[in-house]
């Protein structure tokens, strides 16, 4: 079972080397090369990590298996915005992608937040809605590069759950 914890500056670089990975692994399953290769791409690195970390208003979250980071999760408390769950391929399928999911779901509602939203790659939506996600509407997501994505805009009503 995985262990979630708050991620640190010294978290950063696993952080974004599980990102990459699971872009590169997952999104050929629903996106063309360019469009893997434009989404994969971090001109800027740790940075937005990093800031992450250090806003009180957003949660990044790590998810450790076997003392590595296997995955992360960020969410935006102030409004209830997921912006990320991604998993290390070599962790896939083993409840890190739940476990993270879950804890950012926790701390959305601790944050009085009674519905989460979130822009799902196409690869991802199967996991959300499983997690009681429902689909709202297809938008577009332009990458760093300008490169277009298809996603799905998803919601969660955290307050059907606590009654």
């Amino acid at each position: 079972m995985p262990t979630v914890r708050p991620a640190t500056d010294g978290d950063v670089g696993d952080v974004l080397d599980v990102h990459v990975a699971s872009i590169r692994a997952f999104g050929p399953a629903t996106y063309d090369d360019e469009q893997v290769d434009a989404w994969a791409h971090r001109p800027l690195g740790v940075a937005s990590f990093r800031e992450s970390v250090r806003n009180e208003s957003t949660a990044i979250v790590v998810a450790e298996r076997d003392g590595e980071v296997a995955g992360f999760g960020r969410i935006r408390l102030d409004d209830g915005t997921v912006t990320a769950v991604y998993v290390h391929p070599d962790h896939a399928r083993t409840g890190v992608g739940s476990a993270l999911l879950a804890d950012l779901e926790s701390r959305a509602d601790a944050a009085g937040q009674p519905t989460l939203t979130l822009r799902a790659s196409l690869n991802a939506v199967p996991f959300y809605e499983r997690a009681g996600y429902e689909r709202q509407r297809v938008q577009t997501h332009a990458t760093t590069g300008g490169v277009e994505l298809d996603v799905v805009e998803m919601e969660k009503d955290l307050s059907a759950e606590d009654g």
